[in-house]
């Protein structure tokens, strides 16, 4: 088979791969499946996914189609080639203002598509919680609903046509048909004629159309996935005498999982921009009970969204670095919060209706606490819901909250009752559920808590899915709700709507794909739910010991295991964050936090070396994730992948061997230490082209980078020489400062900008010798060294820094490792976290002083003067840019900006080294680079990372400068 799949590699424009590594990252999805495919590829035409077709029915495999990945009930997982369309099928086609329709392929992202739209005045409805990296292909496959689905309904009755290409590799479009058309259709010699003629044969059976409407889910119910979507068909005029409605197998095929036709082109109906006046109110309950309860009244007000979070959620918040400081408007403890957002066209109009909200809740005396929400503070409450499925990771150890019964929907008269019932199972097994989600849509998505890898909650898994499908056809509900059935629910659809209804469902995907080279195993004829777990049951969890702590999450592998697939870091540049550079460089899988985490899951669970990183497959996965740390704060699992890489790195080298250029960069500091004794002769070579181009050509770095420049003396110096004038005597406070091995030696003249600021604001500044911080060894994994470093400095800080004392730096990278890799590597933890909290970036640290009134906007310049802000990565995920943003604000008509830019892409080493530089300047290109161009000349741009600065002008030309020395400069 391998030979005849890179025969196939050949044959196609777009990419094909066979090998371990991707397979690895492709097994999985976001649900608890893990099957290793036969092969990935990324098509980039038509004309590729019909030579796979072809490949398919001859090989007798199958194909996986797939966008985000993000399926709960696992759709993208199984043993055939995944088609990933994320990469390539990525267009929109076409947009009709005025018929308000849009025409795209299926790799787009619903957020992007909506950004687009708005200069049209439209939007595309249907709002998933993972609607910054989910696609349409996606959303049609699942029939996707989200927040929004109680005002603009769901991906099914926006769909005007899809065109497809079938399982013989023709091709047809499904639209609106009249019925004339309809009998042309019947006409048709071909595989498209053959699925117009079945569907005609089932529902032309009175005895079909009766069991029909009697076992399905009934239409009136909002949320109904369960199988494919026949009875939708039953209303069109062919079938009905009653109705003018056209047929459309969009219905069918919308919700069926990529089994029944390979979709390349989608049509959607698009609605006009919602009422821009907004409120939120956030209702706090006391239980569950009390939420559901509410949740008739307020559903009579003309609510845009209706949506709830439980304790569980809430709590996994309040260690997560972003989402921690989305809790503002939480008021106690609440075991449950209803979000009911309010719009209308005028500030007025949403007051009035507000209030109408209000005077319902307060009336039902079910809530304790409505704060009201306005403007910003919406989307960051909608935020915190929305990561409600990544922040559900957080949850430390094996137990999990798992997907099974998390689709499930009923009227909403039946709700509370269906609630309190299901919640009578849940404590008959013990359990102590996730209740989240789509409240006013009767949809709540419900979660066990379980632990897989053991044999007696795999059975509670499979218990707790068939009492729950009992409950859920009791209430005439739907077992799939917006999920879809995948493999999870998929053997319980018989149950949910009868044999002979499930008999036609077969037939159904029989006639598109007679072959079965379409997704097989979804929907129909499906293997056990409680089979490809993603888990070894009752495995020997493996001992693998590491030099960093990661006892917070129980060890390095249940660190990995933290991920659930939840995609949050396949989010496009234009969605803002940082989270993740690479992957938004090369649109790859491989490059995705997700895929390396997964990838050293897969390794240290399976591996048989008795080094289990000692893999090449690991090194590949990690080899462009540039440690950026985006993913420590934004990923809401909290999976720490710059830590998991350097952890990686040091154990891949005890086996391997460190690289001269490792070496060369990881010692940098010492380096510049000894050139600095000589800059005039060091800088002569750095900037001579020979002398240069040799050195690197042997260090292995970018022949287009320009070396750094040593400064004419060391910081270290400066303040010997002024040491006197710096320990002021009755100062405002005493600082100690980081001196860094990047300001020491090669930003000195920024150091003494900050030296010169604080003398000037009345700080008293102390220096003591102290070792480097430690970060270039760590991102090169040298932990050991960086070891010694960290507790040298813990020793020598600990008895010094305080609140009072605080210890300040310049540099990000350098003085926020205190607050991070020190934690993992100090052996005196409580010193070590003793200081972290009294370590600061200077912003940071001048902000506090602003804030207690010890610097004002009188000490600074009244001139006018435009500044944009490119913050430090490490700042983002450790710190926040808005510090940085309010010191350049004190100067009364300074008028300052925050690029919305994420990673610069220069990352330390990484965008000097030969191999990485192509992505290190692309990362640049994505927001970054464009933005500085177009300000102004006489515009300030500020960056405060070295590196930062560094690649702004290798991509730019422009000199960045350091908060501090625009602030000196701004002195009176």
């Amino acid at each position: 088979m391998k030979e005849k799949l890179h025969h196939l590699a050949q044959e196609i424009e777009g990419q094909l791969y066979d090998d371990k590594l991707w397979r690895s990252i492709y097994a999985t999805d976001a649900s608890v499946y893990r099957e290793l495919p036969l092969a990935v590829c990324y098509p980039k035409s038509e004309n590729d996914l019909k030579k796979l077709i072809k490949f398919a029915k001859a090989q007798k495999t199958s194909l996986i189609p797939r966008t985000a990945g993000t399926s709960l009930a696992g759709q993208c997982v199984g043993d055939g080639i995944v088609v990933d369309v994320s990469k390539h099928f990525t267009k929109i086609l076409n947009i009709d203002q005025e018929a308000k329709t849009v025409s795209l392929q299926p790799g787009v992202i619903r957020d992007d598509l909506n950004r687009v739209l708005k200069e049209y005045g439209l939007f595309f409805g249907p709002n998933t919680s993972t609607s910054n990296r989910c696609m349409i292909g996606g959303m049609v496959g699942n029939n996707s609903s989200g927040t929004t689905s109680i005002k603009y309904g769901t991906t099914r009755e926006k769909l005007v046509s899809l065109k497809t290409i079938l399982s013989d590799g023709s091709e047809a479009e499904f639209k609106d048909i009249s019925a004339e058309e309809f009998q042309e259709k019947l006409k048709l010699e071909s595989l498209e004629g053959e699925i117009y003629r079945k569907i005609n044969e089932q529902l032309s059976s009175e005895e079909n159309k009766k069991e029909l409407i009697e076992k399905f889910p009934p239409k009136s119910l909002h949320r109904r996935n369960t199988g494919y979507s026949i009875d939708e068909l039953l209303y069109a005029e062919v079938f009905s005498k009653d109705s003018t409605e056209s047929l459309n197998l969009c219905k069918l095929l919308c919700g069926s999982e990529g089994t029944l036709a390979f979709t390349t082109e989608i049509t959607l109906k698009l609605d006009d921009l919602q009422p821009p006046e907004a409120a939120m109110i956030a209702a706090h309950f006391d239980s569950i009970e009390s939420c559901m309860q509410a949740v008739v009244p307020v559903m009579q007000h003309s609510l845009y969204t209706c949506e709830m979070m439980d304790k569980t959620i809430l709590d996994c918040t309040k260690q997560n670095l972003k989402y921690k400081e989305n809790r503002f408007f939480i008021e106690g403890d609440p075991k449950a919060i209803l979000m009911l957002e309010i719009r209308a066209n005028t500030a007025q109009e949403v007051q009035e209706q507000s209030q109408k909200v209000l005077d319902t809740l307060k009336d039902s005396n079910l809530s304790y606490a409505y704060p009201v929400l306005m403007g910003d503070q919406i989307e960051l409450a909608m935020e915190l819901r929305k990561a409600g499925l990544g922040l559900l990771g957080n949850i430390v150890g094996d137990k999990k909250a798992v997907a099974c019964i998390e689709d499930t929907a009923v009227a909403i008269p039946f709700l509370a009752d269906y609630i309190s019932e299901f919640a009578e199972i849940m404590r008959n097994y013990g359990q102590d559920a996730v209740y989240y989600a789509h409240a006013g849509a009767g949809e709540i998505h419900l979660r066990p808590i379980l632990n897989l890898k053991k044999s007696e909650d795999v059975k509670l898994f499979r218990s707790i899915t068939t009492d729950v499908a009992k409950l859920v056809k009791k209430y005439n509900g739907s077992l799939s709700g917006e999920h879809g059935d995948g493999r999870v629910r998929a053997e319980f659809i018989e149950m949910m709507i009868g044999p002979k209804n499930y008999q036609l469902l077969r037939e159904i995907k029989f006639t598109f794909d007679p072959d079965n080279i379409f997704n097989p195993g979804k929907i129909t004829d499906t293997a056990p739910m409680d089979t490809s777990l993603r888990y070894e049951v009752d495995r020997k969890e493996p001992e693998i010991s590491t030099l960093m702590d990661f006892s917070e999450s129980e060890g390095i592998l249940k660190l990995s295991e933290k991920c659930n697939g939840s995609g949050d870091c396949r989010k496009s540049a234009e969605a803002g964050g940082t989270m993740c550079p690479s992957y938004r460089a090369t649109k790859d899988e491989k490059d995705t936090t997700r895929a390396r985490a997964n990838t050293l899951r897969e390794f240290l669970t399976n591996s048989d070396k008795s080094n289990r990183f000692n893999h090449e497959e690991i090194k590949e996965a990690f080899d462009l994730c540039i440690s950026c740390k985006g993913c420590k704060s934004e990923c809401p699992s909290s999976v720490d992948v710059a830590a998991l890489k350097a952890e990686f790195q040091y154990q891949y080298q005890k086996e391997n061997g460190k690289s001269l250029r490792s070496k060369i960069f990881a010692n940098n500091g010492k380096m510049n230490g000894l050139a600095s004794k000589t800059p005039g002769i060091a800088n002569f070579f750095f900037k001579n082209s020979v002398a240069s181009g040799i050195a690197k050509k042997i260090m292995g770095v970018a022949p287009e980078r320009t070396l750094p420049i040593l400064a004419k003396q060391t910081l270290a110096n400066y303040y010997q020489k002024n040491k006197s004038r710096f320990q002021i005597e009755n100062s405002i406070k005493t600082v100690y400062f980081f001196n860094d091995e990047f300001t020491n030696f090669l930003d000195s003249e920024i150091g003494i900008d900050a030296l010169e600021l604080l003398y000037k604001l009345n700080y008293r500044v102390e220096f003591v010798k102290h070792e480097e911080s430690g970060r270039s060894h760590i991102s090169k994994g040298f932990l050991e060294e960086a070891k010694v470093f960290v507790d040298k400095n813990v020793s020598l800080f600990k008895d010094i820094i305080s609140e009072e004392t605080p210890l300040i730096g310049l540099e990000p990278s350098a003085i926020l490792s205190f607050r991070d890799e020190y934690l993992r590597l100090a052996d005196d933890k409580p010193e070590a976290e003793k200081l972290a909290k009294n370590s600061f970036i200077i912003e940071e640290f001048l902000k506090k002083e602003i804030a207690l009134g010890n610097i004002n906007p009188e000490q600074f310049t009244s001139e006018e003067k435009n500044i944009k802000i490119h913050g430090h990565c490490h700042q983002k995920a450790l710190s926040n840019t808005a510090v940085t943003f309010d010191v350049l604000n004190l100067p009364k008509n300074f008028k300052v900006s925050i690029i919305p830019s994420g990673c610069c892409g220069m990352a330390g080493s990484f965008g000097y080294e030969r191999e990485h530089y192509e992505v290190s300047m692309n990362i640049g290109e994505q927001t970054l680079f464009p933005a500085v161009r177009k300000a102004p000349e006489e515009t300030v741009i500020s960056a405060n990372g070295t590196s930062c600065r560094h690649q702004i002008f290798d991509g730019t030309q422009r000199q960045a400068k350091h908060p501090v020395s625009i602030l000196r400069e701004a002195l009176l």
